[in-house]
C-alpha cells in the first residue's frame, strides 16, 4: 500500500481484489501481460474496471477534475469553435461527444447551441460505460428543456453510417491503453506485468513484437535520432486504427481534441527517461500503475504529432493546433467572463475568475493541455479564422 495515498474503504478493497484475481488468472494462463493489456483491464474490465464500475470519478467527490467540471465556460467556448461548422453543414448536422463524463459538457454545450440558434440534429454521446451513461442521462433529462434532451442519443460504438457535423473529445485519448517500451542495446523491448508471488504485481521487459517495434522506429525516424539505451516511454501503435474507427464515418466536418500532451519532439525529450504515465486517486497524482487495480485512473500524455498523423490517415487535415488557453481566448472566454461577472454577486464572480484561471493559466490547464482541430471536406467558413490564425502546426 502506498502510504502517501488515502486508504480505500473495505468495499473498495474487495472490489479491487476481484479485479486482481481476474488479472492473476489471466497471467497464469497466458504468461506475462503487456502493460497495455493490464491498463485496458484496469480501466475497462466489465463491472470491475475503473470506468466500468460505479464509483464517482469526476469532480470534488472523485479522483480528478476535468475542464467541464469547473463550470460552463469551457463548453461554451468549445461550442463557439464548432458552431460555424454546424451552421455551414445545415440542419441535419450532428454533434458527437466522445466520453461524456458526468454530462456537464453536454449540458452546457447544448444550452450554448440553443442560445445561438445552432442546435445539432442529434447530440450523440459515445459512452461505453453503462454506469456513466445512466448518470449522464439522468443529469441531462433533469437539467435540459425537453426539446433539447430529445436530441440526445447514446452510442456504445462509433457511428457506423456516414454522417456530417462535429466531433469533440476532451481527455479521451489519454485514457487509451498505452504500450510502454524501453530500449536495450539498440533493440526495442515492451513492458509487461507479472504476478509478484505476494498477491500483487511487478514489471518485466520482453522483446517487442513487430507492431510495437515498428511504431518506435517510426518515431525515431521522425525525430532524426535513436532513443538512448534504457530510455523508457509510451507509444500508441493502435492510434491510427482507433482514429480511423472514430473518424472514418465522418465524411464532412470538424473533430476537436483537447488533452494534455506535447508535440513529438517535446514528448520524447532525452531527459524524459521514464515517460509520462501518471495515476490519479482521490485528487492525488502518483506514478504507480500497479497500485489499487480498478480503483485509480491510469493515464499518459499525448503525442500530438501522432494524433495529427492518425487524423491525416483518416482523411483529415490539421486546421489548428494550439494550447488550451489559446483556444479559449480565441473563442471568447474573456468576453464571456466579463458579461457573466457583471450579472452575479461577488462570490459568484470570484468563482468565475477561479474557473478562468484554472482553464487558462500556464501552471494550470492553459499550457499543459493542447487542442487539435481536424477538418475534412468543409469550406473555410466552417473553421473559425481566429483558430486558424493562432495555429502552431509548425511545432508538430
Amino acid at each position: 500500500m502506498n502510504p502517501s495515498l488515502p486508504a480505500p474503504s473495505a468495499e473498495e478493497l474487495a472490489h479491487g481484489e476481484q479485479l486482481t484475481r481476474l488479472l492473476h488468472a489471466d497471467i497464469a494462463s497466458s504468461g506475462p501481460m503487456p502493460f497495455s493489456r493490464f491498463m485496458e483491464r484496469c480501466l475497462y474490465a466489465p463491472g470491475l474496471g475503473y470506468y466500468s464500475a460505479g464509483r464517482t470519478k469526476f469532480g470534488a467527490a472523485g479522483d480528478f477534475v476535468t475542464a467541464p467540471e469547473l463550470g460552463s465556460l469551457f463548453a461554451q467556448c468549445v461550442a463557439t469553435a464548432l458552431m460555424p461548422c454546424l451552421r455551414e453543414l445545415g440542419d441535419d448536422a450532428d454533434f458527437c461527444e466522445l466520453g461524456g463524463g458526468s454530462g456537464a459538457f453536454a449540458e452546457a454545450a447544448l444550452l450554448a447551441f440553443a442560445e445561438a440558434g445552432v442546435v445539432p440534429h442529434r447530440y450523440r454521446i459515445l459512452e461505453p460505460s453503462a454506469d456513466l451513461r445512466q448518470r449522464q442521462r439522468e443529469r441531462l433529462q433533469a437539467q435540459l428543456p425537453a426539446a433539447l434532451f430529445a436530441r440526445c442519443e447514446w452510442l456504445d460504438r462509433p457511428p457506423q453510417e456516414d454522417w456530417h457535423g462535429a466531433l469533440f473529445a476532451n481527455e479521451v485519448i489519454d485514457a487509451l491503453p498505452v504500450t510502454r517500451f524501453v530500449m536495450r542495446e539498440g533493440e526495442v523491448f515492451e513492458e509487461h506485468v507479472i504476478a509478484d508471488g505476494a498477491g500483487g504485481f511487478s514489471l518485466c521487459d520482453r522483446p517487442a513484437d513487430a507492431l510495437v517495434s515498428g511504431a518506435v522506429r517510426h518515431a525515431e525516424r521522425d525525430l532524426g535520432v535513436g532513443f538512448a539505451n534504457g530510455y523508457r516511454s509510451e507509444i500508441l501503435p493502435q492510434l491510427p486504427y482507433w482514429m480511423q474507427a472514430i473518424l472514418g464515418s465522418l465524411k464532412r466536418g470538424l473533430a476537436l481534441f483537447t488533452d494534455y500532451g506535447y508535440p513529438r519532439a517535446e514528448y520524447y525529450l532525452p531527459e524524459r527517461v521514464d515517460g509520462t504515465l501518471v495515476c490519479h486517486y482521490r485528487h492525488r497524482a502518483h506514478g504507480d500503475p500497479l497500485h489499487l487495480p480498478g480503483l485509480q485512473d491510469i493515464t499518459a500524455f499525448i503525442d500530438f504529432t501522432a494524433l495529427a498523423e492518425g487524423g491525416n490517415q483518416a482523411g483529415f487535415a490539421v486546421a489548428s493546433y494550439c494550447s488550451q488557453a489559446q483556444l479559449l481566448f480565441a473563442t471568447g472566454i474573456a468576453d464571456r467572463f466579463e458579461q457573466l461577472s457583471a450579472q452575479v454577486d461577488d462570490l459568484a464572480c470570484y468563482r468565475l475568475a477561479q474557473e478562468v484561471k484554472r482553464l487558462t493559466l500556464p501552471g494550470e490547464m492553459g499550457e499543459r493541455f493542447q487542442a487539435m482541430l481536424l477538418a475534412r471536406d468543409v469550406p473555410p467558413s466552417a473553421v473559425p479564422r481566429t483558430l486558424v490564425d493562432i495555429s502552431q502546426g509548425h511545432r508538430l
